[in-house]
């Protein structure tokens, strides 16, 4: 099958593997910044390939891991209301708030509904006129234009009954905040592939530049990331920091115009607070003063919620690749898929799922990976 076999080709990822250990000659430290290339990684044994001296973190670029306890407890207080019809994507259903999930918000009597796209929930408020719809906009810089132009239809359509709860949430700052924490080790990163084939990777180029760290943008397959490992340490050898783009058969360096306009026309940047992270600034999308109209938030009085994250739960720390999974008290015991604590281990994106998935057993036997 074109661009999936080719890219699981064993002998590949072996040269690569093979060319790594040639190439590498100090240790080194990278972060794949998507959830989706953590998956890849473990499921694979990608990481089982690489030189001992090269170490990789798991970033912040789970956006189910990265949405606050507050918003959660927002969108449960959004969907208890009469009259009301609550949508989000599958994987938003079990991510603990401070005060339950949607899942059991549903047991609880709501009418909450899974569905594939923000424009399903606008086809919904159109076939009931007496409900409010709302659709919890989740996801970065790849879903954002799915939910403009849920918006941007229901405005042009008058459709009155639909609405969103806003969870958008903007890669480059969140990376900012890394390279610049005290202690950061991150010495290259691996960029998400679908990401940049909306926005491109133009906004990395002064992050690349003003920290002299490289980045390699990437797809999720086995022969796409450690063909990227190998870009970045690469570079990192030769002392160079540039955005190189492993990704070519999807990713242009400009992105994709249309969508790019398409968000910019709906939503503003705006800060954003993270799990686990906490707020920060022109990290988020909001929508504009000409389409306030469809904010849940505003429109459902929800605005006011406040909620602290779990005490126990050091998903921030993960997220920020400040720890790993296996270093967490409560992973595989007190937190399980069953019974998250954080959103790091109910998400399908999640590290602490991938671990759990792929590593419990090892890290069972010897409490690390």
């Amino acid at each position: 099958m074109r661009y999936v076999d080719e890219y699981r080709d064993a002998r590949a990822v072996h040269k690569y593997a093979e060319l790594l250990a040639k190439l590498t000659t100090r240790p080194w430290t990278l972060m794949e910044i998507c959830g989706g290339q953590t998956h890849a990684i473990l499921r694979f044994g990608i990481d089982a390939l690489l030189p001992p001296q090269i170490t990789l973190l798991h970033g912040p670029g789970c956006p189910v891991c990265v949405t606050p306890s507050e918003l959660i407890d927002k969108a449960l207080e959004i969907a208890m209301q009469p009259n009301m019809i609550f949508t989000s994507f599958g994987d938003m259903w079990r991510v603990p708030g401070s005060r339950g999930d949607l899942l059991s918000c549903k047991a609880r009597g709501a009418d909450v509904r899974m569905v594939y796209s923000p424009l399903d929930a606008l086809k919904l408020a159109q076939r009931q006129p007496e409900k409010q719809v709302v659709f919890f906009a989740v996801g970065f810089e790849t879903t954002a234009p799915a939910s403009a132009m849920a918006v941007y239809q229901a405005a042009k359509l008058g459709v009155t009954n639909f609405s969103i709860l806003v969870s958008h949430v903007l890669v480059p700052p969140a990376i900012e905040v890394i390279l610049s924490a005290e202690g950061n080790r991150v010495q290259a990163f691996l960029a998400a592939g679908h990401v940049c084939t909306v926005m491109g990777y133009t906004e990395y180029e002064p992050l690349a530049a003003k920290y002299r760290v490289p980045f390699v943008v990437t797809g999720f397959e086995p022969l796409d990331i450690i063909e990227g490992i190998y870009m970045a340490v690469k570079q990192l050898e030769e002392g160079r920091a540039e955005v190189e783009n492993q990704y070519a058969r999807a990713v242009r360096r400009e992105g994709n115009a249309g969508a790019i306009a398409l968000i910019r026309e709906v939503f503003e940047v705006v800060p954003r607070k993270w799990r686990g992270i906490g707020e920060i600034p022109n990290s988020g999308l909001g929508l504009r003063a000409a389409y306030a109209a469809f904010d849940a938030e505003k429109r459902f009085g929800a605005a006011r919620y406040t909620a602290e994250e779990s005490g126990e739960c050091i998903s921030g720390l993960i997220l920020q690749g400040a720890k790993k999974p296996s270093e967490c008290p409560a992973f595989g015991t007190r937190c399980t898929p069953e019974r998250p604590l954080g959103a790091t281990m109910v998400s399908s994106e999640g590290a602490c799922a991938a671990y759990y998935r792929y590593r419990l057993h090892s890290v069972s036997q010897t409490g690390t990976t």
